[in-house]
């Protein structure tokens, strides 16, 4: 399985939208600072995910979020996850 993931830190006020094969590895390799854009900030949690059957299903929709460019999209999102 593959997955289209966002992050939040709260002491940067973020969202991160990523894609991957291991969710609860990649998570930690987030909070321990193996990614450039992430390393500012050791709070980041998973506030969603879509998992898919391919990589380049995952990376299409990871790169069909980035696309959008909105916070409002990406808070509406995991609101209707939850």
């Amino acid at each position: 399985m593959f997955y289209t993931y966002i992050l939040y830190s709260i002491t940067i006020n973020k969202f991160y939208t990523g894609s991957c094969e291991n969710i609860e590895q990649r998570l930690q390799d987030h909070l321990n600072s193996r990614s450039k854009f992430t390393k500012v900030a050791k709070d980041w949690e998973l506030k969603y995910f879509e998992t898919f059957v391919t990589r380049s299903e995952a990376c299409k929709r990871e790169l069909q979020i980035k696309k959008m460019k909105s916070r409002k999209y990406i808070e509406t999102l995991i609101q209707t996850k939850n």
